[in-house]
């Protein structure tokens, strides 16, 4: 009986070239490599070089340490930039988030609630310079002859001296209306959601019991949505602390109205100071990230709850 020589073929596998554990590293790589590029390239190394920037002269040719921030926390025009950016934070903010939940707490009881939203969000879809633009009219004054703007034209329809809203002692508040003209209603929305999630059944109970509408507000309502507000504050905070457009496009800055935005504007492309901006830019970097870290360990705290 013939036997055959065939061999039986191998049952071992090859080898590949990579490892699964390899292969799978690699593949992950060229999925997020494009990623933590783009935030190499346009996140860190700004931030790293604005660092270092701020710490030279102004064509940075030489090391002056810590000069430029002795120039903004000394310097009495800077000093005026940084209170009203504070002004902004306080007001902007109170005002933002106490009108929007003001409004979503009454609109949430008409019949018209999404007409209402409607009309009161529609702002938010105006660019910061558009709304400058027409508050800047609505601000309009004129030292003599018709008055265009419509505040001055109420003013003195009533027989009062017209004012230069934009120049006087207000010209801030003044600024600040239109912030929170176009921002409310966002806060209105976001708040109004809040609001949908708290069970009515807490809100009849408490009715029931004979608590008044002020008191289930502020002991019941506010608490239950306070994760939300805090995150529309913080939201609100963030926005503020680099607003530009509307004091650029309104009052560029002048009559007392400057913020650190458009003094970095300022100091970068009209004085050519390289370490005064940079060192600027460095300050509303260190008032952001403390209010980043906030959002980030509430986040956090929410989720470990679920």
């Amino acid at each position: 009986m013939a036997i055959s020589t065939t061999r039986a073929p191998s049952t071992e596998s090859k080898t590949p070239f990579f490892g699964s554990k390899s292969r799978d590293k690699l593949i992950a790589w060229l999925w997020i490599g494009p990623a933590v590029a783009f935030v190499v390239v346009f996140l860190l190394y700004p931030v790293f070089d604005t660092l270092r920037t701020s710490f030279l002269n102004f064509d940075s040719s030489q090391f002056v340490g810590l000069d430029n921030f002795r120039h903004i926390f000394t310097d009495r025009s800077m000093l005026i930039v940084l209170r009203n950016n504070l002004l902004w934070l306080a007001l902007g903010t109170a005002l933002t988030v106490a009108l929007g939940l003001l409004i979503a707490v009454l609109v949430d009881r008409v019949r018209i609630e999404s007409f209402a939203k409607a009309a009161i969000f529609i702002p938010m879809a105006i660019s910061f310079v558009g709304a400058g633009v027409i508050w800047k009219f609505v601000y309009d004054y004129a030292a003599s002859g018709q008055q265009i703007g419509l505040f001055n034209a109420i003013v003195t329809r009533f027989g009062f001296a017209p004012q230069a809203w934009l120049v006087n002692g207000g010209n801030n508040i003044a600024l600040i209306v239109v912030y929170v003209w176009m921002w409310t209603g966002f806060c209105m929305v976001i708040l109004s959601a809040a609001l949908k999630g708290v069970p009515t059944d807490i809100l009849e109970a408490a009715r029931v019991d004979g608590a008044s509408e002020v008191a289930i507000f502020f002991r019941i309502i506010v608490p239950m949505i306070s994760p939300t507000i805090a995150v529309v504050a913080t939201t609100m905070i963030i926005n503020l602390l680099k607003i530009f457009d509307v004091v650029y496009v309104m009052t560029g800055g002048n009559y007392n109205t400057n913020v650190i935005a458009v003094e970095f504007y300022n100091q970068l492309l009209n004085f050519n100071d390289n370490g005064i901006s940079s060192a600027l830019a460095v300050v509303l970097l260190l008032a952001i990230v403390p209010v980043m870290i906030f959002n980030i360990r509430r986040f956090r705290a929410q989720e470990a709850t679920r």
